[in-house]
């Protein structure tokens, strides 16, 4: 097993790679979330032409935090936190500085003290503005654990924040603290040992981290549908995984994708998503169930909630940046092959989580 340098300098970003197909955190549930991205989805299915094949399909441009109610988008600016330019992807000086401001801005505000909910938030929309880079965790024929905030897949993003308001829950500010997390995240069981133990797709992800409690998958419960699907887009596409062609490591994502026949999928349909929203919360992960065949999930990211209550998505989105779409149900129905969401929790394993600060 091999570590990366905490601070990696020669890529242009980092941790996950592309939501390349996911079948889970590879790429989100079901997609290759940890994956390398397979080319793209004109090479394996007809018809789609010139789209990553973790990313989505036609997606309409957006900006950060668009106002659905102006003429014409406006940009804003992260909220009353901590300013700061987003930095070049290559300059890990710049990296280490943003990991520094979140985290001096987290005990300026007592942020330890607020739901893991509201950290969850608060840390995503500093990243507002940060560029989508795609395919980082696959630059090397050996697994290491790569690290960068200097620029995002759909799943970086939500491992980084996670990781980061994991850590600021428990007063830990370390970025030795941050990698120990994004380790714990992304590897079956939390520990990286070979290719195999990445978790490529998303429900898989989820899966694993719901046994080790970190997070919980609430579909169910929100009144989830059956997502009939045998997950095997991987294997199926083996000549898009450079990875792959180790016979090692194909077998062994086989016996991966045959263990997740066991695994319950569901989802919620795009047209009921808008009913669920009293039942969401801001820092829900949300990852995009497809109608691919042998995938599960496209993309991810976070419920968000604006301030007049709207209930929106904050993502890394390959239209070029960390930006905040609006309104979720739009969101989902906007982007072709789309077909629904699957919704995880993360869970606040602190023995208590004081209301009593206002809201900021």
């Amino acid at each position: 097993m091999k570590k990366s340098s905490n601070r990696p300098k020669l890529l242009p970003l980092a941790i996950f790679g592309v939501l390349t197909v996911f079948p889970v955190f590879g790429t989100l549930g079901g997609t290759v979330s940890g994956g390398t991205a397979p080319g793209t989805l004109s090479a394996l299915i007809p018809g789609v032409d010139g789209v990553p094949i973790a990313q989505e399909t036609e997606e309409p441009r957006e900006l950060p935090l668009i106002d659905p109610n102006a003429e014409d988008p406006v940009d804003v600016a992260p909220q009353d936190w901590v300013d700061f330019e987003p930095p070049n992807p290559v300059n890990s000086e710049s990296e280490d500085l943003k990991f520094e401001q979140v985290m001096q801005g987290a005990v300026a505000k007592n942020l330890s003290r607020r739901p893991l909910s509201e950290i969850i938030s608060t840390v995503a929309e500093q990243l507002i503005g940060t560029p989508y880079v795609a395919g980082l965790l696959d630059q090397s024929s050996d697994e290491t654990l790569v690290i960068s905030l200097a620029g995002f897949d759909c799943v970086l993003f939500i491992e980084s924040v996670l990781a980061i308001a994991r850590g600021i829950a428990v007063r830990d500010y370390t970025y030795q603290g941050f990698s120990d997390r994004i380790e714990e995240q992304r590897y079956r069981d939390g520990k990286l040992t070979d290719y195999c133990s990445r978790l490529h797709y998303f429900s898989d992800w989820i899966y694993d981290n719901s046994k080790r409690g970190l997070v919980e998958n609430i579909t169910p419960s929100l009144g989830g549908i059956p997502l009939n699907k045998t997950l095997n887009f991987m294997t199926e596409h083996r000549q898009s995984y450079p990875q792959l062609t180790d016979d090692v490591n194909y077998d062994c994502i086989r016996k991966v994708e045959a263990n997740l026949k066991e695994v319950s999928l569901t989802y919620i349909p795009q047209d009921q998503i808008s009913t669920l929203y009293d039942r969401l919360q801001p820092g829900d992960i949300i990852a995009t169930a497809t109608d691919i065949e042998g995938l599960d999930v496209t993309h991810t990211g976070f419920v968000y909630q604006s301030k007049d209550g709207k209930m929106g998505f904050i993502h890394a989105s390959p239209s070029g940046q960390v930006t905040v779409s609006p309104d979720l149900q739009s969101y989902v129905q906007a982007v072709e092959g789309q077909i629904g969401i699957i919704v995880a929790r993360p869970l606040d394993t602190r023995p208590q989580v004081p209301d009593t600060l206002p809201s900021f």
